[in-house]
């Protein structure tokens, strides 16, 4: 088996000089309910200093996303026209390469060439919240997940939907500490990561947005597990980004270009959810004509082909 690692870096220029600021509000003083009425059992653990120093940062960062005109959650316009062969040279450049070698994170991105990765067995997805998620993120969350795994599935064709009985793709949405103790629970989810993989994980830096981890069975170029980690203290749409992207990009399209536009495989954060040329690359990825272990000259033509047909040929 093969373990990979994929993480989602901030991109640095935007959050560069970013300062947090300590709030002046008052503190609340909670009201202890009377001596004969028991107190309420929380529902979740208590947010922890660190946790909301993490929270304030990410919310600071989507601010200056979003006042930058990124972060923008259209599928592409008249301002992001692509033809086929942009469609079919970003297909191959994302599927066909990943940003590190052997799925080994290092500081030195490269861009190394693989075979052609995707699922041959249903992806059963399980939600994991940290005790720390609230009820009403956590109902959020699931609905959210569930409408998206709906719209992979009718784009694939593969079979993609929640399953926590019997999951080979778990998501964890979890808070700063609860991620620090995430590596018996990955260890145990995918039986291939090394001690490196696990620790980007549990000592992932406030400069990662998020990060997904794959196994897949080399005799087969098929993934067979994967792992999503999601910050919990991400506001609301760098959290479903996250979701957008690390999700996609775990069914088989594992690098990131900075020529893919409009698309949320890249670096430059324009795109915060899953774009029109994100949607023609997972079809050709899960098309009956390619097929698992394919190295880039032998998928070229059929992806040249796929391509010049979904988009009507438009060079």
């Amino acid at each position: 088996m093969v373990a990979r690692v994929r993480p989602h870096l901030i991109f640095a220029a935007v959050v560069a000089g970013l300062a947090l600021s300590a709030c002046d509000e008052a503190p609340v003083v909670p009201v202890p309910p009377p001596a004969d009425t028991p107190a309420p059992v929380p529902e979740t653990s208590p947010q922890t200093a660190a946790s909301a120093t993490m929270r304030a940062y990410y919310g600071q960062v989507q601010a200056a996303l979003l006042s930058q005109g990124l972060l923008r959650t259209d599928m592409g316009g008249p301002d992001t026209p692509f033809t086929d062969r942009n469609l079919a040279e970003n297909f191959l450049k994302i599927a066909l390469y990943e940003e590190y070698s052997h799925g080994q994170v290092s500081t030195v991105r490269s861009q190394s060439a693989i075979r052609l990765l995707r699922w041959n067995q249903p992806v059963r997805m399980a939600l994991v919240f940290g005790a720390s998620v609230p009820q009403d993120k956590r109902a959020t969350d699931t609905l959210r997940v569930a409408s998206y795994l709906a719209r992979l599935q009718r784009v694939t064709g593969h079979q993609i939907a929640l399953n926590d009985a019997n999951p080979n793709f778990w998501v964890h949405i979890a808070s700063i500490d609860e991620r620090a103790a995430l590596g018996p629970v990955l260890a145990s989810e995918l039986s291939e990561l090394t001690p490196g993989q696990i620790m980007s994980v549990t000592n992932m830096d406030r400069d990662t947005y998020c990060q997904v981890l794959t196994q897949s069975n080399p005799l087969t170029s098929a993934y067979v597990a994967a792992v999503a980690v999601i910050p919990s203290e991400h506001p609301d749409l760098l959290r479903l980004s996250c979701i957008h992207e690390e999700l996609a990009q775990a069914l088989g399209l594992p690098n990131d270009s900075n020529a893919a536009r409009p698309s949320i495989f890249n670096d430059d954060e324009e795109f915060a959810l899953l774009t029109r040329q994100d949607e023609l690359m997972l079809r050709i990825l899960y098309d009956p004509a390619l097929r698992n272990g394919m190295t880039e000259a032998e998928a070229r033509p059929i992806v040249e082909m796929l391509a010049s047909r979904l988009t009507g040929g438009e060079s």
